[in-house]
C-alpha cells in the first residue's frame, strides 16, 4: 500500500487526482500507476486502469492482488472482475463508496484498510477541488 500511496501523491504533485494503485503477485510488484485523467486528458485513466495498462500483457492474473488508495469505481471494478483478479486491498472508502458490493458479488475479496492517510488525502482534495472530483466520479 505504501507504493500505491506514493503513486497517489505523485498524481497530486502533477496536478491530478490523488489515487494510486499497484498490482502484486507472489509478493512482487508487477506494476504501479496513478490517476492520470487530468494529466493526459483521458477520462478512463483511473489509478487502477493506469496500473493495469502499465502491467501490459501478463497472461493470467491468477494469484494477483491489486491495491488502490481508494475503493474502485464501477469501471475499474468491472475490469478487475473481467481480468479475474480475486483480491483488492483499498486504503479507504469513506470518501467514495465505490463498487465494493459489485466486486464482492463477483467473488472478489475486498479488504478495506481504512487508512487515515488515504482518507485525509482525499478529503483535502475534494475540499480543494470539488469540481475536478465531481468530474472524476461523473457527478457534474
Amino acid at each position: 500500500m505504501k507504493e500505491a500511496i506514493r503513486q497517489a501523491k505523485k498524481s497530486l504533485s502533477e496536478g491530478g487526482i490523488p489515487i494510486g494503485s499497484v498490482l502484486v503477485k507472489d509478493g512482487k510488484l508487477i506494476a504501479a500507476g496513478h490517476n492520470k485523467r487530468v494529466q493526459e486528458k483521458n477520462p478512463i485513466l483511473h489509478g487502477e486502469m493506469d496500473c493495469l495498462n502499465n502491467a501490459g500483457r501478463i497472461g493470467s492474473y491468477k494469484g494477483t492482488t491489486i491495491y488502490s488508495t481508494l475503493m474502485p469505481c464501477y469501471m475499474c471494478a468491472g475490469t478487475i472482475v473481467q481480468f479475474n483478479i480475486k483480491k483488492v486491498i483499498v486504503g479507504e472508502n469513506k470518501t467514495f463508496e465505490g463498487a465494493h458490493e459489485f466486486m464482492k458479488s463477483h467473488g472478489v475479496e475486498v479488504v478495506n484498510l481504512n487508512l487515515p492517510e488515504c482518507v485525509e488525502m482525499m478529503e483535502d482534495f475534494i475540499r480543494d477541488k470539488p469540481e475536478l472530483w465531481n468530474e472524476d466520479i461523473g457527478e457534474l
